[in-house]
């Protein structure tokens, strides 16, 4: 097998003939209110139109970190495992492992709420660029950091008002480029309906992670609620459980995470040089003490089995990006692609008229790497995972905004977007205390170790005391794990705050004054700064490639088109698709090939030629597991779960020869249904007319 090194290698000139003329063939992320229709319907010799596109917007769902999607008009969702594991963690017990087990049901008096999630369907999809550029015209700095935020705020609240069943939310695409409010149906109320055994996703640990063939049955379902009954969706996706074709038309509309494919070059240095690095070598320790944890018991093999999972699989990814920024071709055709840029904008007066960006930008990276360790430890990773430490920040800090005028507010307290919040810091939810410790120990010594053991930041934190030994105190004595004392301290506002001697709510009101001037330090010399150039490189390349170029992922939804192929790895040709035969010729019974209870169980039940998993030519990242596999007629054949080992890069190119989605289909989720798990009511609601 290739090293991801080689593939870049490979790819790099391709990468670079793509990105400097625009949008190859099937790359891109596109928002739906600018699908580049004809190149599609050209493509792929398909007929999408606005109707077809506004029918699978309205059956697209965004969740908590994932995507999802309607797949019944009674508001079943249909996701992947993975992507509800921490939900299904919450129903385990000692004596109980819902994750390993599986979590099934005979009805709807089965399905069990997961805390803090919401389902989102997106409605309306507004240009609000004008707004929010001149709110903060002349502005530099935390000034115009200030400013644009104010006025988003005030945007989102206008939106949606006061209505509870709707969600407002300003993006900004094309890294300044533009704005757009998205108005989202919102449902509260989300209840898990069925997730399959573990080991029947997990098969192939680690070896199989981002690799192909790939046989995990990563497919769950929630549903959403409303007023306490299932709510009827008739907008939702048809399910069709038949076999997907290599060389069919594929879609996916999803809402991926985040990339850089628009970042300078001098950005993209930053981030190979000691960025990324730093990332792998925290998460690297944080794995260590999971594994550590773990092998003490059963209990905490239970309690950190969805932890694990997704340190390993973040570590992987950091280091894939890594290793693509670290291949001196792929670097170099990034340079190329730049210098190209810069030379078209300097051939046109009035661009060139601007200024430098891409110099601004070049400049700002020695305050990057002064403030950002600070910047992270204090604020943006603080309690490293923590429950409880994030029920205690959000409490303090929700009383603190909630006393000022919503423009003068840090944005994720605002009137729009505090229902979340409170949702978030109130829903019930199981707290393993012991794990608690170790992460809040772990910030506690990461950050020591960043910032030094003589920086104030860090004598305010601990004085005198061990991490571990702070952590263990506050874990042991908080009352934070009772939602009821968190809906008290929620209700009773600043007073109930300042009068609590929980230790954690005292520890954030005495931390949280530093949390807060590093954030301010990072919007006016990096944030404020970079934003503000990066808004002329976005309209200087609106005005060099037109409609040509998508914008990075933002979280929100996108539309993504491609083929079922496979690829060549290196002598070898991949085939697009497995079946379950091959799950059983794959399996050794050995970790991590040994089969999950059921599937050894029920092998004759099965047939042997059912597709298991699919490979496609669509462009994704992370944030888009969950997302249906759509076909040319709109319907879903699959849910999207993973990328190959090239897709890693993904982050800051396409390549269309070997970047692969890695998606479950239908028919083998439908069987899986059927023949292992005895969930006849599903399939007869997936398949109701």
């Amino acid at each position: 097998m290739r090293t991801l090194k080689s593939w870049l290698a490979a790819g790099a000139a391709f990468a670079l003939s793509a990105v400097a003329s625009g949008a190859s063939a099937e790359e891109g992320m596109w928002t739906f209110d600018a699908a580049p229709v004809a190149q599609i319907n050209a493509e792929l010799d398909t007929h999408v139109d606005q109707a077809w596109l506004d029918k699978v917007r309205l059956g697209a769902v965004r969740i908590s970190g994932c995507s999802a999607s309607l797949v019944s008009s009674e508001g079943l969702v249909l996701t992947n495992q993975h992507c509800v594991r921490s939900c299904a963690q919450t129903f385990s017990t000692p004596e109980r492992d819902v994750v390993r087990e599986g979590f099934f049901t005979t009805g709807r008096e089965d399905e069990r709420v997961c805390a803090g999630q919401t389902a989102e369907i997106l409605l309306e999809i507004v240009d609000v660029t004008p707004r929010v550029s001149g709110a903060a015209a002349g502005k530099t700095g935390q000034a115009f950091v200030k400013a644009r935020d104010a006025e988003i705020g005030l945007i989102e609240k206008e939106g949606c008002g006061t209505d509870a069943k709707l969600r407002c939310q300003v993006i900004s695409l094309h890294r300044g480029g533009q704005y757009k409010l998205y108005k989202y149906r919102k449902y509260a109320d989300v209840r898990l309906v069925y997730a399959p055994e573990a080991q029947a996703v997990v098969f192939g640990g680690d070896p199989d992670n981002f690799n192909f063939p790939r046989y995990a049955l990563d497919a769950a379902f929630l549903r959403v609620y409303e007023d306490g009954k299932p709510a009827k969706t008739p907008n939702h996706l048809k399910w069709n459980p038949r076999a997907p074709k290599p060389g069919e038309p594929t879609f996916v509309a999803g809402n991926p995470g985040s990339t850089s494919r628009l970042k300078t070059v001098a950005q993209l240095d930053a981030e190979r040089d000691w960025m990324l690095p730093a990332t792998i070598k925290r998460l690297s320790e944080l794995r260590g003490r999971l594994i550590r944890y773990a092998e003490e018991s059963d209990d905490h093999r239970r309690q950190t089995r969805d932890a694990l999972r997704g340190v390993e699989n973040n570590l992987k990814r950091a280091y894939g990006m890594h290793q693509a920024l670290a291949t001196t071709s792929f670097m170099d055709a990034k340079r190329t692609e730049e210098a190209k840029f810069r030379a078209q904008v300097a051939a046109d007066p009035a661009l060139a008229a601007t200024g430098d960006p891409w110099g601004e930008i070049a400049a700002l990276q020695d305050d990057v790497a002064v403030l950002l360790p600070r910047y992270e430890q204090l604020e943006t990773q603080a309690g490293q995972g923590s429950a409880l430490y994030g029920y205690a920040r959000t409490l303090v800090r929700a009383a603190q905004e909630k006393t000022k005028p919503n423009g003068e507010r840090l944005l994720d307290y605002t009137e729009a977007r505090l229902p979340l919040a409170e949702k978030r810091t109130l829903d019930p939810r199981r707290i393993e205390p012991e794990l608690e410790t170790l992460y809040l120990a772990f910030w506690l010594n990461k950050t020591r170790e960043a910032l030094g053991t003589d920086a104030p930041s860090v004598q305010t934190m601990l004085g005198k005391e061990s991490p571990e030994a702070m952590a263990a105190r506050m874990v042991a004595a908080t009352k934070l794990g009772d939602p009821a004392v968190r809906a008290a301290l929620w209700a009773g506002g600043l007073d109930a705050i300042t009068a609590s001697d929980d230790p954690l709510i005292q520890f954030v009101l005495k931390t949280d004054a530093d949390a807060r001037a590093a954030r301010a330090a990072w919007e006016e010399r990096v944030e404020g700064p970079t934003d503000r150039a990066a808004e002329r490189l976005a309209l200087a390349r609106f005005k060099v490639y037109g409609d040509r170029v998508y914008p990075d992922a933002t979280g929100s939804l996108r539309l993504s088109y491609g083929r079922i192929a496979g690829w060549k790895d290196g002598d070898r040709e991949v085939a697009p698709t497995t079946n379950v035969a091959g799950l059983y010729e794959r399996a050794t019974g050995a970790a991590p090939f040994d089969l999950s209870a059921k599937f050894a169980e029920r092998k004759a039940q099965l047939d042997p030629a059912t597709i298991f998993t699919v490979a496609t030519t669509n462009d994704i990242i992370g944030g888009n597991s969950g997302s249906p596999l759509i076909d040319a007629k709109g319907e879903v054949i699959g849910a999207v779960f993973d990328g190959n080992l090239p897709s890693l890069g993904g982050a800051y190119g396409y390549d269309g020869t070997t970047n692969r989605t890695v998606a479950v289909s239908a028919a083998m989720v439908q069987q899986a249904l059927l023949k292992l798990y005895g969930q006849d009511h599903l399939v007869k609601e997936l398949n109701a007319k």
